[in-house]
């Protein structure tokens, strides 16, 4: 799954509320400022401990916030719904991301069409 950018720099620093599947299938729900950044760092067993044991752990879902307190926030909402409720929202981000690579795609494919009459 494509992350933000690794490094990416912004005057206003983002922050994720985000959730991995570990290697057993069981969900993680955290949040950070650097996505890409984090996800390594379980992946190294360095993360949070209930993560170390169930390596590796894959991203699945993520939501940008504009500050900490928000993500931390959502993070606690997020925690407190079902695996059920949880498997839906990944599920329709998985599509929602489906659907942006799809028009992306589109779109590249129209700008090709457009500028080959200008050659």
């Amino acid at each position: 799954m494509p992350l933000p950018m690794d490094g990416w720099n912004d005057d206003k620093k983002k922050n994720y509320t985000y959730i991995l599947e570990c290697a057993d299938g069981t969900l993680y729900t955290g949040w950070t400022n650097d996505l890409s950044r984090r996800v390594k760092t379980h992946n190294q067993g360095k993360g949070a401990k209930y993560t170390r044991s169930r390596l590796p752990v894959r991203l699945v879902y993520y939501e940008e916030h504009p500050d900490a307190s928000s993500a931390m926030r959502r993070e606690a909402e997020v925690k407190r719904l079902s695996r059920a409720e949880k498997i839906r929202m990944i599920e329709d981000f998985r599509k929602r991301r489906e659907e942006d690579v799809q028009e992306e795609a589109s779109d590249a494919v129209e700008n090709v069409d457009e500028n080959a009459g200008n050659i």
